[in-house]
């Protein structure tokens, strides 16, 4: 079985250390699929500049469903795919990305070497931001109600009520808690947040079935009871959207998000310019952010001919260059280059990074779990189950998948 380290993002934020611009120029095909927030469009626009390459990029909140079949065909259909901790599981697991340790000999020596993913000894990854969810609010509505900024997730909810009961907002708490892998992001951040562990130490034997997993459960039911009613549809665009539209005072959201919802388009003044981030909350006790770090990066497809692998390597690696830094660009994400200085907007992140939050499990069969978790929460939340069923329900499923794929016998 593969060994899997996680990449460790507060080392990289401390050390970006990525020099000069890139002028590229390749020869090959480049297709890109990925995510559809402002970032990744910033470094798929710059990517698509370099001269002589036949472009095309593909950006969507679909892509986790789409990526692994389109880089399975030969040749690909995409020759990359921008990827997270998560996500590129899966491609490493169905063997459609290949090691990148050539192609940066020879053409990355400008990127930083804590940017260079490593998997069992080889490069899968070149990682260009750091993300995180964290808490943001609106200012002006949690002075109205005389509360301090709220840093846990019991806390959240006494202001929530608070915010109700003084008829300023019906549901004003916000969460991209679409049934599927938003709800099992979710509850993977609130199970960190318990101190819970997913799986016996050393082993693909999950262990979610616990008390932990209980109080995880049991706060995110919580927390439904001030959402929309159909929290279940909200991913992470529809919930940016009523907070644009000034139905919501309170979410944990992702720090690459935020640009938007501080900036002056789709919003009143009243909205973003009280619009504000903080740090990650926590759950109970345990004092562990309830949240995960993660990194977003670049890989290539292994079906695909060796010159259209440089030529996607050459306009990645201009894509994530430091001339991809502007004023408009730097408060997208937390960009991890030289010359990245950061703004207000991620704030958030930061701070997640400063308060020790864990990164998301980077395991083989982590996303299986994560499957499982998102095709079975909801019934819990909709009142269907109890929380012992709907975990057990979890195991079982999980348990079913990991056998099947031989993670247990």
């Amino acid at each position: 079985m593969k060994t899997w380290k996680n990449a460790m993002l507060g080392t990289a934020v401390a050390a970006l250390t990525a020099t000069g611009a890139y002028a590229c120029e390749a020869d090959g095909r480049v297709s890109i699929i990925g995510n559809e927030f402002p970032a990744i469009q910033t470094v798929a626009a710059a990517a698509g500049e370099c001269a002589n390459i036949d472009y095309s990029a593909n950006l969507t909140a679909d892509h986790q469903s789409l990526n692994v079949a389109g880089m399975s065909g030969n040749p690909a259909e995409y020759t990359t795919a921008i990827v997270a901790n998560s996500s590129i599981v899966a491609l490493i697991n169905e063997g459609v990305i290949r090691p990148l340790d050539a192609l940066v000999a020879e053409y990355g020596g400008d990127i930083a070497p804590s940017q260079l993913i490593t998997v069992d000894g080889q490069i899968m990854a070149v990682a260009f931001m750091a993300n995180a969810q964290h808490l943001v609010y609106r200012a002006d509505v949690l002075e109205q109600v005389g509360l301090d900024i709220p840093t846990s997730y019991e806390e959240m909810l006494a202001a929530a009520e608070a915010i109700r009961a003084a008829g300023i907002m019906e549901n004003p708490l916000g969460g991209a808690y679409a049934a599927g892998w938003n709800l099992a992001q979710e509850f993977t951040n609130m199970y960190i947040g318990t101190g819970g562990a997913f799986f016996v130490p050393g082993t693909a034997e999950i262990s979610i079935n616990n008390a932990q997993g209980v109080e995880a459960l049991e706060m995110m039911k919580a927390l439904t009871a001030y959402m929309n009613p159909d929290y279940l549809t909200h991913d992470s665009n529809a919930t940016s959207a009523e907070w644009e539209a000034g139905n919501v005072a309170l979410m944990n959201m992702w720090g690459s998000r935020t640009g938007v919802l501080m900036d002056a388009e789709g919003s009143e003044p009243a909205v973003y310019e009280n619009t504000m981030v903080s740090g990650p909350l926590t759950v109970g006790d345990s004092g562990t952010p309830a949240t995960t770090l993660w990194w977003d990066g670049w890989t290539v497809a292994a079906n695909i001919s060796d010159a259209d692998a440089a030529a996607t390597f050459k306009a990645m690696a201009a894509g994530v260059s430091p001339a991809i830094l502007n004023d408009e660009t730097m408060g997208q994400a937390v960009w991890l280059m030289e010359g990245y200085t950061p703004a207000p907007v991620n704030e958030g992140v930061l701070a997640s990074v400063a308060a020790g939050s864990k990164p998301y499990p980077m395991r083989p069969f982590q996303g299986l779990l994560h499957t499982a978790l998102g095709d079975n929460i909801a019934d819990f939340l909709q009142g269907n189950e109890s929380a012992e069923q709907t975990l057990a329900d979890i195991e079982a499923a999980y348990t079913a998948a990991a056998t099947e794929k031989g993670f247990l016998q």
